[in-house]
């Protein structure tokens, strides 16, 4: 019994629950359990419990992150502190990066100087630096919000010198308006023959029109003429029950301007050969349109900046055109 008596003694300090009822075999057993659970303890632990390493590793941790927070980059330790040696590289500026034809180009142009319409076309001629025949283009900032229905600027105008293209006129009509879109100077004409052509893809043209009985049967191409600008539309005077008229009309110089989601239009107002004379009277022509398309309900300037460049040449401020 002393024996028994001791061993439950010992459990007692293990705070094993033992009584005098178990037997000394039980109350033996319960101990050395407790015993080698403790010893496993003190063993550093492998997996699911945090080693020494484990604990190390967190204080490292803990000390980067209260640098970070400190805004301290210092290197630590081993680690190098490197630092740019030797001058900043330096960055030419866009222009200079350009070709030497460019460069004189722009010489020519002051910087911060807004033209008038009709010596800002003389140096656009000027300052041509390309071997073709190059477009002139007129890039308009406009203060309207295309978002809004009333400020969506979309319409035509007839250049009196035409824009210098070659344009390719198709007409979707009905058989009888065939030879008098011929005779106006269509270059493609055609109905069902037609429609044979655009299922296969086959676009050949630059101007699109249609007479309004015809529009419908346009409906499943939408998705192929949309987005080449090619669909015939009211406003742009495309869709038309008098064809001999809008092939006329096409042919002569009209074109469409509309502005873009930044509220800029861009039109090409004729070629370089034409002369600064001719491309003044295109331009003069096309800003009196635009002029006629300013919304009513606009209350902020309507014509912000203009700018004329040539094909590849540099671009020349223009102070606002009205009439």
């Amino acid at each position: 019994m002393a024996k028994k008596a001791d061993l439950l003694e010992k459990a007692q300090e293990l705070k094993l629950e033992v009584t005098a009822k178990n037997t000394i075999a039980e109350i033996e057993a319960a101990i050395a359990g407790a015993e080698n659970h403790e010893v496993r303890e003190a063993v550093v632990a492998k997996a699911g419990k945090r080693s020494d390493k484990a604990i190390k590793e967190a204080e490292v941790k803990a000390e980067k992150e209260a640098r970070k927070e400190s805004g301290d980059t210092t290197p630590q330790g081993d680690a190098e502190h490197h630092e740019r040696r030797g001058p900043a590289p330096r960055v030419r500026p866009l222009v200079e990066r350009r070709g030497k034809k460019y460069r004189e180009a722009v010489a020519k142009v002051e910087k911060d100087k807004v033209y008038s319409l009709t010596d800002a076309l003389k140096l656009a001629v000027e300052t041509s630096t390309t071997k073709f025949d190059a477009s002139v283009e007129i890039h308009v900032r406009l203060g309207v919000d295309p978002r809004q229905a009333d400020q969506n600027i979309r319409a035509t105008v007839t250049l009196p010198n035409g824009t210098g293209k070659s344009i390719r006129v198709a007409v979707f009509a009905p058989e009888a308006d065939h030879a008098k879109a011929k005779k106006a100077g269509a270059d493609v004409v055609g109905d069902e023959e037609f429609m044979k052509l655009l299922d296969k893809e086959t676009i050949d043209f630059d101007v699109l029109i249609a007479t309004p009985a015809y529009m419908p049967k346009l409906g499943k191409y939408a998705r192929l003429l949309g987005p080449k600008g090619l669909m015939p539309n009211p406003k742009s005077g495309t869709v038309a029950a008098d064809v001999v008229k809008a092939v006329t009309e096409a042919k002569a110089g009209k074109v469409e301007y509309r502005v873009d989601k930044q509220a800029t239009i861009h039109l090409s107002v004729g070629k370089v050969s034409f002369g600064a004379v001719k491309l003044e009277e295109n331009a003069r022509t096309f800003f009196a349109s635009l002029q006629s398309q300013k919304p009513s309900s606009l209350k902020n300037v309507f014509i912000k900046s203009t700018a004329i460049a040539t094909t590849m040449g540099p671009g020349i401020k223009v102070e606002a055109v009205t009439n």
